[in-house]
Parts: structure tokens; sequence; C-alpha cells
């Protein structure tokens, strides 16, 4: 893989993900229905899906630093492929969440791969500026494929969101078969198990390493809270029609995929420390705005903060995600997998415990957004500051 050709090929592997939770949203209360379950359960089958993406990685790592990068993102568009496909013919709910776990495990895989790709070919402060440019690929789906799932679902039934997921891996897995290039470093440390707790006790303590991944898990858990939270909320309790929930989710994303392709220039002028700084404030007073805007039950008030929101998340995201994985050159595979890990499963179990609280959605995305105020202090410590950026300033 060229640094010319990568970012194409990186963009369409990370992007799997996103559109395995954003397409077929529109249609959880068709779901719903036809499952004949509570609208909280059909919810599960994005919980699942990135609590076994999370669980996966911490297989999927030791795999990609073992055998490679190109086998295991190649065996996860398989996985993701044959899941997407019984997802269709899943005759239960149990069944349906059962396959959606399987897919988790795939599109882990395939993730994996692509950021060890690039702790790979790139610097910590290109690998910042990279992974900002993959959120923004990222962002795109939830603002393009809402739209597609909803006609989708109102023409061909909610089943044929599952039938586009599988036909993009088809696509996605042949154009990865012929372009994908094998880039783990000579040097790469292969470990002795392929799961080994004690392997990856290191990395978990290196504070680098914690401290970033933290705010990555909690923004990863705020975007999880606010998908998984606002069709009920905006659909149900709103009164808000399917074509007016995408409307709002699509412009969401829209001044998402404008944040995130913007980051990169924030983070190249302000370096890592500030970029973060710059992040986690504006993050505080879009929680503090849901607060205020609580008592206005209209669908701006909620997704006014969330706009506002999404681009701290933007800022934080990139930025957190490079300077997580800088120290760990000879092992990226274990330490992306690791941070995939606290990412998305360390997210799941948040929004899982945080739904169980007697709050609203407003409610529950404040206090989920207003739990970087502790990060944030802690951040401004200069002890702390100086134990976090003992790297050449030319990386942050």
């Amino acid at each position: 893989m060229t640094t010319r050709n990568s970012l194409p090929l990186l963009m369409l592997m990370v992007i799997f993900s996103p559109l395995a939770i954003d397409i077929f949203l529109p249609a959880l209360p068709v779901m719903a229905q036809d499952f004949a379950a509570p609208m909280s359960q059909v919810q599960w089958s994005i919980s699942a899906f990135l609590l076994t993406m999370g669980l996966g990685q911490l297989l999927s790592g030791p795999l990609a630093d073992r055998f490679g990068r190109r086998p295991v993102a190649i065996t996860g568009v398989v996985i993701y492929g044959l899941s997407s496909l019984l997802c269709v013919f899943a005759a239960s709910l149990e069944v349906f969440l059962l396959f959606r776990m399987a897919q988790g495990f795939g599109a882990c895989a395939i993730v994996v791969a692509a950021f060890a790709c690039v702790r790979d070919t790139y610097n910590p402060l290109q690998s910042g500026v990279i992974y900002s440019y993959l959120n923004g690929a990222i962002c795109c789906i939830p603002a393009l494929a809402p739209i597609l799932g909803s006609v989708l679902t109102e023409h061909f039934g909610w089943r044929s969101n599952f039938e586009v997921m599988a036909l993009y891996a088809a696509v996605a897995g042949v154009i990865m078969f012929f372009t994908l290039s094998e880039t783990r470093p000579a040097s790469t440390v292969q470990p002795k198990k392929l799961i080994s707790l004690k392997s990856f006790m290191p990395i978990f303590k290196h504070p680098v390493f914690l401290f970033n991944a933290t705010i990555v898990m909690l923004m990863m858990a705020i975007m999880l809270a606010f998908v998984s939270s606002s069709p009920a909320w905006l659909m149900v309790e709103l009164k808000q029609s399917q074509h007016s929930f995408v409307f709002w989710f699509s412009l969401n994303a829209a001044l998402n995929i404008a944040a995130c392709f913007f980051a990169p220039k924030v983070l190249t002028k302000l370096g890592a420390r500030n970029t973060i700084g710059l992040g986690m404030g504006i993050l505080v007073a879009s929680g503090i705005l849901m607060l205020a805007l609580q008592q206005w039950h209209h669908a701006a008030a909620f997704m006014l903060p969330i706009m506002i929101c999404s681009t701290g998340v933007s800022l934080l995201a990139g930025t957190c995600s490079g300077q997580a994985l800088s120290p760990f050159g000879d092992n990226a595979g274990s330490a992306s997998a690791l941070l995939g890990f606290l990412q998305m499963s360390g997210a799941a179990v948040l929004v899982a415990l945080l739904q169980l609280l007697p709050l609203n959605a407003p409610q529950q995305m404040a206090l989920l957004i207003l739990a970087i105020l502790p990060i944030y202090a802690l951040w401004k410590l200069p002890k702390i500051k100086s134990t976090l950026y003992q790297v050449p300033a030319a990386n942050v």
C-alpha cells in the first residue's frame, strides 16, 4: 500500500462499521412491529454489534501482528458479508441479534487492519490527520445511509438494508483483494499467545494510551447513545415522521463531515494538546446547552446541542486515536485492537448502563457529554500534561 493510494482504500475499509449501524435506523420501528418486540429490545441490535466489534479486536489485533493486516481484513469481509445475508433471513429477534454479533466480529477485523495500516504507514502527527479524514468518511455514512435505508425500507422492507450490506461486502472485498498490500513492519512484535491479557497490560498502563483511549471511548459512547436514542426520541416521543428523522440525522452528519475534514487543519495548526483542549471545551458547552433546552419538546432542542457536540467529537476522536497509538510502533496491531476494544465494548457497556437510568434521551445525552468534565479537569493539571506530552514537539 503506497501513501498516495492508501487513503481511498482505508476509507473503503472503515465504512463497513457505520454502514452496519446507520442504514437501518429508519427501519427500527418497522422491525419492532415485525418481530413483535419492544423498541428498546430492537435497539440492542446496535449495542450487540458494537459489543462484539470491540471484543473481537482482542483477537483480531494479535492476528494482524502475527499473520499480517491483509489476511485479517479479507477474512473480516467474508464474515461480515455472510452474517449480513443471514440477518436477511432471521425469523426472530434473538436469531437476528446473534447474526448481528457475528457481523460485529467481521467488522472489527477490517477496522483493526485499517488502523494498523495507518500506524504502519504514517508518523503520529500524520496519523492524527489521516484518522480525522477517515472519521470524515465515516461521518458520510450517517448522512447518506439513512436516506438510502428509508427508501429501501419503504419500497422493499427492512431486510433489504442487510442485502445492501452484503452487496457492499462483495464489491469492497473484491477491490481489497486486488489492491490491499501488506504493511506490517518486519520489526513487529508477534505475540506468543493470540489472546493474552498480560500482553495488553503494558499498553493499557501507558499514560498516553490510557488518557487518550478514555476520551476515544467516551466519544464513541456519545455517538452510540445518540444513534440508539434518536429514532425513539424523534419518531416516537416527538412524533416526527421518518423523513423528518432522516433530515435531522443527515443534517447532523453533514455538519460532522465538515468538522472532520476541518479537524486536520486545526490539528496541524494548533497541535494535539490545544486541539484536545478545544474539543473538550466544545463538549462542555454542548452538554450545558442540552440541559438548558430540555424543557422545549422540539427536534431542534435535541439536535442543536448534538450538532455542537459533534464538532467537539470530530476534533477529539481522530486526534486522541493518533496520540493513543503513537508510542507503539512495534506492536501497532495489538495497540489498535486494545483501543478498539475499549472504544467499542466500553462504549456499549456505558450506554447500556446509561439507559437503565430513569432519564429521558436529552438528560441521558447531557449526562454522558458532561462526563468529559473530570477528564478536562485532570488534563488541566500541569503534572498530567507533562506526562502525556513527553514526545517530540513535531508529533504533538
